[in-house]
């Protein structure tokens, strides 16, 4: 093939009537997907089916927020100078850990004005979270951004990638590791692995932990091959150290919480079925 025959996807998906990019296609499926299955495993575990309906209604536009707002905070450097650009979340630029921010943080608060518990949420949406974090990676992949550094046309056909992959990955003149690829599936093997820890019926908060982990342990090494990283210093990377720091985190709480008789109701515990009231429901109980 010659070099200069390849040109990158397209990343418009829809151009009429409105314009629709793959990047934020792709996100908002992996968003349907994750949400699809935590409210099939939220009805077994004995809550109301709604219940993550609502609570995406909120989270998924305050994670975007954050995970935009993470983003630009650490670019500030070139968002100062051009401030059109912060909006323009369809050329990428969302981060991660921004998201989780401010997902795990809506959770915390919505859970607690239903009168529900934050953990159990949190393990039922865990296998979802991931899920979406799996799938979302494409949509960088379609925008040829979070690759890592350069290597060879010969290295990535020696990993038997489809020739798309391949050519997507030849970005002004090079070809670069597709590490949106290797977290995609490190996040699908993830996803695997929480839904059959489910049937190891760990503590309550456990898997959500789990998945904490699991993620971060990934993150951390597939972020040293990146070349597009958020930097604290000039050696130091954002990612990797937030990396390192979740893990410790979610390590501790595990140890704390089974100390102090915080994570005695196990994940499969037989538990009546939770009274759940959504805002109409529950302004109409107070008449």
């Amino acid at each position: 093939m010659l070099l200069g025959s390849i040109e990158p996807l397209n990343p418009i998906m829809i151009s009429w009537p409105i314009t629709v990019y793959w990047y934020g296609a792709i996100i908002g499926t992996g968003a349907l997907l994750g949400l699809w299955i935590a409210t099939r495993e939220s009805e077994r575990r004995g809550l109301n089916k709604d219940v993550f309906v609502d609570l995406v209604l909120f989270a998924i536009p305050i994670a975007i927020l954050c995970a935009r707002l993470y983003y630009v905070i650490f670019q500030w450097d070139h968002y100062s100078q051009n401030p059109g650009d912060i909006l323009k979340i369809w050329e990428g630029g969302l981060a991660i850990h921004g998201g989780l921010i401010g997902a795990i943080t809506t959770g915390v608060i919505f859970a607690r004005i239903r009168g529900i518990s934050f953990w159990k949420l949190a393990d039922i949406g865990a296998p979802s979270i991931l899920l979406g974090q799996a799938i979302g990676r494409w949509g960088n992949f379609m925008n040829q951004e979070a690759h890592g550094g350069e290597v060879t046309r010969e290295f990535l056909e020696g990993l038997y990638l489809p020739d798309f992959i391949v050519n997507q990955m030849y970005i002004d003149g090079a070809y670069y590791h597709p590490t949106f690829l290797y977290e995609s599936i490190w996040n699908f093997v993830g996803v695997a692995l929480l839904l059959l820890l489910r049937k190891a019926n760990f503590r309550r908060g456990e898997l959500f932990l789990s998945y904490v982990i699991w993620y971060s342990v990934g993150r951390y090494f597939i972020e040293g091959l990146r070349t597009d990283s958020l930097m604290l210093t000039e050696t130091l990377r954002v990612a990797q150290v937030i990396s390192i720091g979740l893990v410790i985190l979610a390590i501790v709480l595990i140890i704390v919480r089974r100390m102090l008789g915080m994570a005695n109701k196990r994940y499969l515990d037989p538990e009546k079925k939770e009274r759940y009231m959504d805002s109409k429901n529950r302004s109409e109980s107070k008449k």
